[in-house]
């Protein structure tokens, strides 16, 4: 299965296994997703992950 990073509205960064919806283009790349550090439903959307 494979995991998305993303970041949610706070600045945490944290991965998960499921990140609804992530065909959906029409709605945007933004979710609600609960953060492990918040412990609250944030707005998270998915992290670009740069080359090095």
């Amino acid at each position: 299965m494979d995991r998305t990073v993303v970041r949610c509205a706070e600045g945490h960064v944290f991965s998960t296994a499921s990140f609804p919806m992530q065909q959906a283009d029409r709605l945007g790349p933004g979710r609600l997703i609960r953060c492990p550090r918040c412990a609250r439903l944030r707005h998270a959307v998915p992290v670009a992950l740069q080359k090095r």
